[in-house]
């Protein structure tokens, strides 16, 4: 990422919870690309179910299986969340207190 001073204070602005509408439409815009590939993924996962297999599952069958679980992930969180998933969220002092002074 750039270092340049304008990005440092957008990242910031959304570290905030600030809204910028670049930042909405480009990560809602690859979510929405995630999730096609998502679908387009799916439909080849389908059409290798339907078929009989000369062999049982291997490594490359799951890898697909395994691809459409991610990209969905990543797709739905891009596309609902978009840039919010930057924000800071405030955590209780259970979590920020190191291991050794919890007592």
């Amino acid at each position: 990422m750039h270092k340049s001073p304008f990005f440092r204070s957008k990242l910031a602005s959304l570290r905030r919870g600030e809204r910028w509408w670049p930042a909405e439409i480009a990560l809602r815009a690859l979510g929405l690309a995630l999730l096609a590939g998502c679908w387009r993924l799916a439909i080849t996962a389908q059409r290798m179910v339907t078929q009989p297999a000369p062999h049982p599952a291997g490594p490359a069958d799951l890898a697909v299986c395994a691809g459409v679980v991610v990209l969905l992930c990543a797709g739905l969180m891009l596309g609902l969340e978009g840039p919010g998933l930057l924000r800071d969220v405030p955590l209780t002092d259970w979590f920020t207190h190191t291991r050794g002074s919890r007592s």
